[in-house]
């Protein structure tokens, strides 16, 4: 088992890093109390596993026997029928959604399953709960129509419905990587483990898996010891490579394909935009960076209101070869 899973809390008396949060969790709905609750960090932190072990808390272990939809829902607005496709994650207690995935719709979508969650509440039952949890993951990536109607709704069908909204934000890893290292017996040089939380960039599930790779391939540890990257950044690595050696739609045509096979083994399109900046930049003379930049910018955005992302990285692709080839043939010409 992965060191990621090994070690993942399952219980709000398993926390160790954030164990303050959990025992406030547990006494809240100890005291009969299920306030909605918005948990925030940076993606690796621990959010999902602490959404979790609520649900264990509150439903027990029937919250894990999950099943994945992809439903269809047909809204009826005022002028129009909306008509959009959104995959969930759901138990007999609770749904879970990226509101997000269905861009500006988002506000529709989420009201609409909120009212269905509140005309299918569970009957009351002595002992059980008469609500069921609604998952909202990404909520800062909601649209400002969206976050405006949300309150409203959460207040109207507060007594069928309670809410979980997760987001984004920072954290700690290093005091976890050292518990898991002491753990499985190992020693974590404290430089070592710098680097680990460097290259994670704060995202803790990325960090133990770096550290159980890097266990793998060499041990005891050393201070000065560089961290393996994972197989799809050293892939996209490759694609930069690609993209510096030529540019001209055959070439474009072929790296097409390798994005495909990133997006098809779910590695999420605005990590392959972010890191394929960072591997081209390395590369680039300075009077050209600002201009990549802002072409990785405004196409990122164009990611995160578009529906095919693959259109959107093509596009940033092209238009970087574009951008290098016309640089590459002024320096030439001078």
């Amino acid at each position: 088992m992965l060191w990621v899973d090994k070690y993942r809390p399952s219980t709000f008396d398993n926390f160790v890093v954030h164990k303050d949060i959990a025992d406030n969790l547990k006494k809240l709905i100890s005291s009969g109390d299920t306030p909605h609750t918005l948990v925030y960090g940076p993606p690796g932190a621990g959010k999902k596993t602490i959404v979790m072990a609520l649900l264990r808390q509150l439903f027990g272990p029937g919250v894990e026997k999950v099943r994945v939809e992809s439903k269809p829902w047909t809204i009826q607005l005022p002028t129009r029928k909306l008509e959009v496709e959104l995959t969930t994650l759901s138990s007999n207690h609770h749904l879970e959604m990226n509101p997000s995935d269905v861009g500006y719709n988002d506000r529709y979508v989420v009201q609409e399953i909120i009212k269905e969650m509140a005309r299918s509440r569970p009957v009351e039952v002595q002992g059980q709960k008469t609500f069921k949890v609604l998952v909202l993951n990404e909520v800062d990536r909601l649209s400002r129509e969206a976050q405006q109607s949300l309150r409203r709704t959460m207040e109207k069908y507060t007594s069928a419905c309670r809410l979980i909204m997760v987001c984004s934000n920072i954290s700690k890893v290093m005091e976890v990587l050292k518990t898991v290292a002491q753990n499985e017996g190992l020693n974590l040089p404290d430089g070592f483990a710098a680097r680990l939380v460097g290259y994670a960039e704060r995202n803790l599930r990325r960090a133990l898996l770096g550290m159980e790779v890097c266990k793998v391939q060499q041990y005891p540890f050393t201070d000065n010891q560089q961290v393996s990257p994972a197989d799809w950044e050293a892939y996209v690595s490759e694609i930069a490579l690609d993209i510096m050696r030529e540019q001209s739609p055959k070439n474009l045509y072929l790296v097409r394909g390798k994005l495909y096979e990133l997006l098809a083994n779910c590695i999420p399109p605005e990590l392959i935009i972010k890191k394929l900046l960072a591997e081209l930049l390395k590369r680039l003379d300075d009077d050209i960076k600002q201009e990549v930049v802002h072409h990785a910018a405004f196409f990122e955005h164009r990611l995160q209101e578009g529906s095919k992302a693959i259109f959107h990285l093509e596009a940033f692709i092209a238009r970087f070869m574009c951008t290098y080839k016309t640089f590459m043939l002024s320096i030439m010409a001078d």
